[in-house]
């Protein structure tokens, strides 16, 4: 159950719209800090980041940014047309070399790619159950055996009822089930730009594995 008073995290997708997503970037939506989450430039920082990277549900591309910025080949792929606008201006101002493309992350098959690190920082959780096991079915397309998801998501320990839902431990390691190895699962914190404080999440390492 999402609170339309507090605009923190978006609520489930199966009640909003890509329009609606479009539409939080007319201002500067709460889960924009305008940097990367400091839980993905740790993983930066300890080479958990690495090979060809794609990120889904990017934003405006602060995660791909420094992805690039550290060499890396970097995609990132929003359902927002004004997010990813955003991103490639970042880019630009940056100097920084990344390419952002408007995608659905409920059809990676159809990019033809192949990925070594899939980065997820809050997307996971806008999902619900059909299009989260869609959302899972997807990611394996583009990530070879080998391959890694490291995925940030809102947890179920966030007091309160607004953002999106609460996700569980288990829930996580029950969507990654088939193909996949939960390598860890961490709790974490989101940071926002109306909270000091800000939301606690779950970081997930999860490799692709064969069979």
């Amino acid at each position: 159950m999402s609170d339309p008073s507090n605009p923190l995290l978006p609520g489930p997708a199966a009640d909003r719209s890509v329009e609606d997503f479009d539409d939080s970037y007319v201002g500067t939506p709460a889960w924009d800090i305008g940097r990367p989450q400091s839980l993905f430039v740790a993983l930066a920082d300890e080479g958990a980041i690495r090979g060809r990277v794609l990120d889904a549900g990017c934003g405006t591309g602060e995660h791909v940014l420094l992805a690039a910025s550290r060499g890396l080949e970097a995609t990132g792929i929003d359902a927002s047309p004004r997010a990813i606008e955003m991103a490639k201006g970042k880019a630009i101002e940056r100097g920084v070399t990344a390419r952002f493309l408007v995608w659905d992350a409920l059809a990676l098959a159809d990019l033809e790619e192949q990925f070594d690190t899939v980065l997820d920082s809050g997307l996971f959780h806008v999902f619900d159950d059909d299009r989260r096991a869609r959302y899972v079915a997807s990611l394996a397309t583009v990530v070879p055996a080998g391959g890694r998801g490291l995925l940030a998501c809102f947890s179920d320990a966030q007091p309160g009822v607004w953002g999106p839902r609460r996700v569980r431990e288990a829930e996580l390691r029950d969507a990654f089930a088939d193909g996949w190895v939960v390598e860890s699962i961490e709790a974490a914190q989101f940071q926002t730009n109306n909270a000091p404080e800000g939301a606690k999440a779950w970081l997930a390492r999860i490799g692709r594995v064969t069979g």
